[in-house]
């Protein structure tokens, strides 16, 4: 072989192969050449080669979010950060602390609905934290609903019920006015529009910093589940600047109402690709969040909600999924309820095979006739831990458990299950609606509960995975999702993450804090510690 441009050298590299257990790496070109020893390095060495020891270390296959939404998410993480608000009075005491300048609006996002504590989701406590002439928009936590003061609504010229092409809606009380609750995409977006603008080279900016701390907690690849807003300006901006330190796969939204001219437009754009990201792919809707009542479940839930597709008629849905899968787009479906997820699994029980499996995102209750239907498809689940563990109590005295009843909240967020029946299944952060450093997800996906909370009762852990099964959601399972092997031996692409802790031996709590000792893509360091 030629010299090689890079080597690593480890006590421990985990090539996920099933084979012996390596100590040293060669990457030239951006692709792994040669897996040895220690002693061997010799022979690859060239005049040019870059040699890095790292002692006592972890090498893994790079890790993969197998869903993130980095364009909407710059946009949508604008103003206060209340991710961290538990109560009405710490809502409240953080909108006053909120600057904002004479005429201007305050901007939040990552509110848990928990925080009203049972009490009605109205923007009450908007007017009494900012007064009644500052105009709020707050988005929840979950990304699909949001909190609007009254002078938000009158901007927006939301005076009562609105009707949408989705299952959106403008929650309303008993005389028929807006209560500031705005539920599902096509709802919220009538107010944001209206907010101020952000200034391009910002944006920039701001999606650069992302990636960079992406690349800091390890990872080195995710998958864009959208391709929305000036995406493509965006990507294509920075990598006029240099490599992107995360590599992309992109998948653009097909909302209900798209019609002919919108699924055409989502053929076209597959063929968009930049050095390190490339849209394939398309991802729907059928339903929306259990917590704003509008998941598609087989019967209502506890409030009477949560009984309908997001596509008025889901057959719409089924055409366009099919369509798109006849021109090799793979679909993937946000799918949370009983319903939904049926649905979802005999559609695509119809449609042709494509280059990268067909998948179905979330999966948060789920009956267990349903499990074994995701192998026998060859249909890839994606779940978040973490929204297992931040977001619901092991007691259901929670929002989202308290809507669904005892019965449905016991069969949620059924990781173990899947893989015991043959799934394939990626593991991810879907931010921003959760925090997406990959050590702490792992952890919460082997203990089902938050990392470093050992007072926190674990929820469901009979559902927990072990620690290889976490580590593959991140590297082998997601990497196949995209058609991939994900495994580090000669001829594959050199993307790796280096752990100061291994992943498949360390305590899950002490692996949350593992430092991060380098991240390469494609041969190149992407993240270095100063």
């Amino acid at each position: 072989m030629s010299a090689a441009d890079l080597i690593l050298m480890a006590d421990r590299i985990h090539t996920m192969a099933g084979s012996a257990a390596p100590t040293a790496i060669a990457v030239a070109d951006g692709v792994i050449v040669a897996l040895g020893d220690r002693a061997d390095v010799r022979d690859w060495c060239g005049p040019g080669t870059e040699i890095i020891d790292l002692g006592p270390a972890t090498i893994t296959p790079g890790l993969v979010d197998g869903h993130f939404h980095p364009v909407m998410g710059i946009s949508l993480t604008r103003g206060v950060d209340l991710s961290g608000v538990r109560t009405l009075d710490g809502l409240k005491a953080a909108l006053k602390a909120a600057a904002v300048a004479p005429g201007g609006w305050i901007e939040g996002w990552g509110l848990d609905p928990n925080a009203f504590e049972g009490a009605p989701i109205t923007h009450a406590p908007l007017v009494e934290a900012a007064g009644p002439d500052v105009p709020v928009f707050l988005l929840l936590f979950d990304g699909h609903s949001a909190l609007v003061s009254p002078r938000a609504l009158e901007l927006a010229g939301i005076t009562g019920p609105r009707e949408f092409p989705s299952g959106a809606g403008v929650v309303c009380g008993a005389d028929g006015r807006p209560t500031g609750h705005l539920l599902e995409l096509d709802a919220f977006s009538l107010v944001r529009r209206i907010l101020p603008a952000d200034d391009p080279a910002a944006r920039r900016e701001r999606l650069r910093d992302l990636l960079d701390r992406m690349a800091a907690t390890g990872l080195t690849a995710a998958d864009a589940m959208d391709f929305e807003e000036d995406s493509l300006e965006l990507f294509r901006a920075l990598e006029d600047e240099g490599d992107l330190p995360v590599r992309w796969r992109c998948a653009p939204f097909v909302m209900p109402g798209a019609g002919a001219g919108g699924l055409d437009d989502v053929i076209a754009r597959q063929r968009l690709s930049g050095r390190r990201w490339r849209v394939e792919g398309a991802k729907f809707m059928i339903d929306g969040t259990i917590d704003g009542g509008t998941a598609w479940l087989d019967e209502p839930d506890t409030h009477g909600e949560s009984t309908a597709c997001l596509w008025p008629d889901p057959a719409e849905y089924a055409a366009a999924a099919r369509r798109l899968a006849g021109h090799g787009v793979p679909i993937v479906t946000h799918a949370i309820g009983d319903a939904g997820i049926r649905y979802v699994l005999d559609t695509y029980a119809g449609l042709p095979r494509t280059r990268a499996p067909h998948r179905i995102e979330h999966l948060e209750t789920m009956p267990s006739e349903l499990i074994g239907r995701f192998a026998e498809l060859d249909v890839t689940a994606g779940m978040q831990p973490i929204h297992c563990t931040h977001y619901t109590r092991a007691d259901h005295s929670d929002n989202w458990s308290t809507r669904l009843g005892k019965r449905r909240a016991d069969r949620a967020f059924r990781a173990r299950d899947l893989r015991d029946q043959g799934a394939r299944l990626t593991l991810g952060s879907d931010w921003p609606i959760a925090p997406f450093d990959p050590r702490a997800i792992i952890a919460a996906a082997r203990l089902r509960r938050p990392a470093g909370r050992a007072d926190v009762e674990p929820i469901l852990p009979e559902q927990a995975l072990t620690a290889e099964m976490a580590l593959e959601g991140y590297t082998t399972e997601a990497a196949a999702a995209a058609g991939r092997s994900g495994r580090l031996v000669p001829g594959q692409r050199a993307d790796l993450t280096v752990f100061g802790l291994d992943p498949l031996t360390a305590d899950p709590d002490e692996f949350a804090e593992s430092p991060v000792h380098l991240t390469v893509v494609d041969g190149t360091v992407a993240h270095r510690p100063q």
